[in-house]
């Protein structure tokens, strides 16, 4: 059983990373995908690569320590896969990971512009506010430090001047998360442009938070939460 689904999730991160290709979220070799294996080890998308080129054979097998416990060649993890273990270290409940750079999210990340305005229902269910995490010059420590206060109510940030960041209980949440995200970024957008966000108030807010448990959403939610 476990080697059936170690070999489902390396094609599911494959999947995965062609959608973001095709989407224009990752250009030439940008960002990165991993997963939790049952075992507490990981796969994740090589360095230094087109996330269109990424195949089964080329997933990184690694330990908590980032070091490769299996690989095809000279594959080797991102340097960023530290941000991914933080993640994992932080919560429980996370088992994948996804980091991107999709247009609009990024454009808002690069602005210094968190995406906190309550007045889509889907974005309020599902992400609630999105902030913008200090920046942290990528592949160090200092990305470990920006994203970590933040993941006790999100599952979804921006990475200051860098990109995005969503988490789930699986590599399909943590997608969804994403999309959800860079779908919340354009809306956004086009309100600004049509002078600004009707957003809907307190108390129809909180029953929306209230109907999560419901459709049975996972992760964190930041309720109602502003950051500007």
């Amino acid at each position: 059983m476990i080697g059936l689904v170690y070999m489902e999730l390396r094609q599911q991160i494959c999947d995965i990373c062609q959608k973001m290709w095709q989407l224009g979220w990752a250009a030439a070799n940008d960002g990165n995908v991993s997963v939790k294996l049952p075992d507490g080890t990981f796969l994740t998308t090589p360095t230094g690569m087109s996330k269109s080129f990424v195949t089964p054979e080329k997933i990184v097998h690694i330990d908590s320590n980032a070091e490769i416990i299996d690989g095809f060649g000279e594959y080797r993890p991102s340097s960023e896969i530290k941000m991914h273990l933080k993640c994992y270290e932080e919560r429980d409940d996370i088992g994948a990971v996804v980091h991107a750079h999709p247009p609009f999210a990024t454009g808002y990340a690069a602005a210094g512009k968190p995406l906190d305005e309550y007045c889509m229902i889907e974005t309020v269910l599902e992400i609630g506010s999105v902030p913008v995490t200090p920046y942290g010059t990528p592949s160090t420590d200092e990305v470990c430090e920006a994203i970590a206060p933040y993941l006790d109510e999100h599952d979804a940030m921006l990475l200051k001047n860098h990109g995005a960041l969503a988490v789930g209980v699986d590599l399909v949440t943590a997608y969804y998360r994403m999309e959800t995200l860079e779908h919340f970024a354009k809306v956004s957008l086009i309100t600004h442009l049509l002078g600004g966000a009707e957003e809907l108030n307190r108390a129809d807010i909180d029953r929306l938070v209230d109907m999560r448990s419901r459709y049975g959403l996972t992760g964190k939610h930041p309720g109602y939460k502003k950051y500007s």
